[in-house]
């Protein structure tokens, strides 16, 4: 079975939120067999910066979708958008 690398948007709820400690609570929420192979940002207006995680998932049925749950359900993220999915 082969990995899949995906780029995810997660829009913050707010311009005040620690993006440090969001990326913390996002790296916790992770689903088993699933890994962040790093993190970007992205400027997007009045303040607000998304984060732009690059996660590594098993290539099985489901994809990123045990990944987008877990984002959305962090205290702190507005939503959650796959940016970029491709095969390693």
């Amino acid at each position: 079975m082969g990995k899949v690398a995906s780029k995810m948007k997660v829009m913050p709820n707010s311009p005040e939120i620690d993006l440090d400690e969001l990326q913390e609570r996002l790296e916790d929420s992770l689903p088993e067999g699933a890994k962040i192979n790093g993190f970007e940002r992205d400027d997007v207006a009045f303040g607000l910066v998304a984060l732009l995680p690059t996660v590594i998932v098993p290539d099985d049925a489901g994809g990123t979708e045990a990944v987008e749950e877990a984002f959305s359900d962090v205290d702190g993220v507005e939503s959650v958008s796959v940016e970029n999915v491709g095969r390693i």
